[in-house]
């Protein structure tokens, strides 16, 4: 079981931890120590017991504050992830039904030779006029 020299509030401690755990005791000592460097620096040079117990109330507070959070918005994507599962599970809307109107084959080819048969004959009409 490795030791590991932490620093808090100024003062050195000597800490056993399991294998491989030496990085989060760090980070750990490194928060109690900025809590504690708060309080030295608010109250000047206090008991280390008294010191350690509040930078430790400190955390704790933060730590609440932060499960707090963390419930609301569990809840909140509990809700969003209902949400998601309700509208996955709906039913499709029914396709509205829309009629498009279909020209008949070869309707297109009969106006296109009306159309050129009464151009034809406005052609016609204007060679009498001019002649007559």
């Amino acid at each position: 079981m490795p030791e590991v020299e932490i620093t808090i509030g100024g003062r050195s401690f000597e800490v056993a931890c399991q294998d491989g755990e030496e990085h989060y005791l760090r980070a750990a000592a490194k928060m109690l120590d900025e809590e504690a460097s708060v309080l030295t620096a608010q109250i000047g040079r206090i008991p280390e017991p008294r010191m350690l117990l509040m930078a430790g109330l400190m955390l704790a507070d933060k730590t609440a504050g932060l499960q707090d959070k963390l419930r609301v918005m569990e809840d909140r994507m509990a809700e969003k992830e209902a949400e998601l599962d309700q509208l996955r599970n709906a039913p499709l809307p029914e396709a509205e039904r829309v009629e498009v109107p279909v020209v008949p084959a070869g309707l297109s080819d009969m106006l296109a030779e009306i159309a050129a048969r009464t151009e034809s004959l406005a052609d016609q009409l204007e060679g009498e006029k001019a002649t007559g």
